[in-house]
């Protein structure tokens, strides 16, 4: 994962109302939930519900499948795993002095 692609992943995880979203979905579990049922949990409206999904969508996060009228939203599990690997990839790995004049004056 790349630093962009960590940011984007990030970003749309910064919105209050794709969070609530994702641990909606997260608590679902793999087998997700309609749109229809995420929309009646969350009481969002329709219009607001698809603006926000699209994003997580296009970040990856949610995965959507069609079957006939309905559309199965599920969490990706494994987007959430690779932006957490991403964050930690370099704990506690040191991180070198650098000078800074105003540290030296306090």
């Amino acid at each position: 994962m790349t630093l962009d692609e960590a940011a984007d992943t990030l970003a749309q995880l910064g919105n209050r109302a794709r969070l609530e979203i994702m641990r909606l979905l997260i608590k679902a579990g793999p087998d997700g939930l309609t749109v229809g049922e995420v929309q009646a949990h969350l009481g969002m409206p329709a219009s607001t519900l698809a603006f926000h999904l699209r994003g997580l969508v296009s970040a990856h996060l949610v995965t959507q499948t069609k079957d006939g009228r309905t559309v199965l939203c599920r969490p990706c599990f494994e987007a959430l795993t690779d932006v957490i690997a991403f964050l930690r990839q370099e704990c506690c790995t040191g991180v070198s002095a650098v000078e800074d004049a105003s540290r030296d004056a306090a």
